[in-house]
């Protein structure tokens, strides 16, 4: 199939985990002739999300816009669907990979993801979890972060900036910086 003749959807389902669900929802998926080009999945409490983008034809992608609302009602499933283009990614010259532990408060992941935002550097994944207090210890906030940058710049910028955070909010956290020609 040529690029042109295909067509994108993005779907996200949300509802409680059980076994199988997730074989089922993508089985229907293929049942519908779309092939899965990404997806996540994530627990969140008793609930799993699932987040993928679709390929296919016309006709696929019509088919499961039309079936999925009621696959979804079946399996007790919110549905969420929105017709996208399929686009060639952006040059990245830059990634940048971070993971952070840090006594859990409000406001931490605004502060890491401001970090990002004020030198012009697109999330490309966040993955947060609290692990509850134990013993004498608070809860920790453990965070994953992957940005991209549209542009080459100076690493050591970035890096000392999240270091200082890391020492103003007294976190332990690591960076990684990688340029690509």
């Amino acid at each position: 199939m040529t690029a042109s003749a295909q067509h994108f959807l993005v779907i996200t389902a949300l509802g409680a985990d059980r076994p199988g669900i997730v074989n089922t929802i993508t089985r229907h998926v293929s049942s519908c002739g779309c092939n899965i080009e990404d997806s996540r999945l994530a627990m969140l409490g008793e609930e799993f999300t699932f987040i993928m983008l679709l390929s296919g034809s016309w006709n696929a992608i019509t088919m499961i816009e039309s079936t999925l609302p009621l696959k979804g009602a079946e399996l007790e499933l919110l549905i969420v669907m929105k017709r996208t283009t399929g686009q060639a990614r952006p040059v990245t010259p830059e990634t940048v990979w971070v993971q952070v532990e840090v006594p859990d408060s409000p406001h931490l992941i605004e502060r890491f993801t401001a970090l990002f935002d004020a030198h012009n550097m697109n999330i490309a994944e966040l993955v947060s979890r609290t692990k509850p207090a134990q013993d004498d210890a608070p809860p920790q906030l453990f965070i994953q972060i992957t940005a991209h940058s549209p542009a080459s710049s100076d690493a050591s910028i970035i890096e000392q900036a999240f270091k200082a955070l890391c020492t103003e909010l007294h976190a332990q956290g690591t960076i990684s910086v990688v340029n690509y020609p």
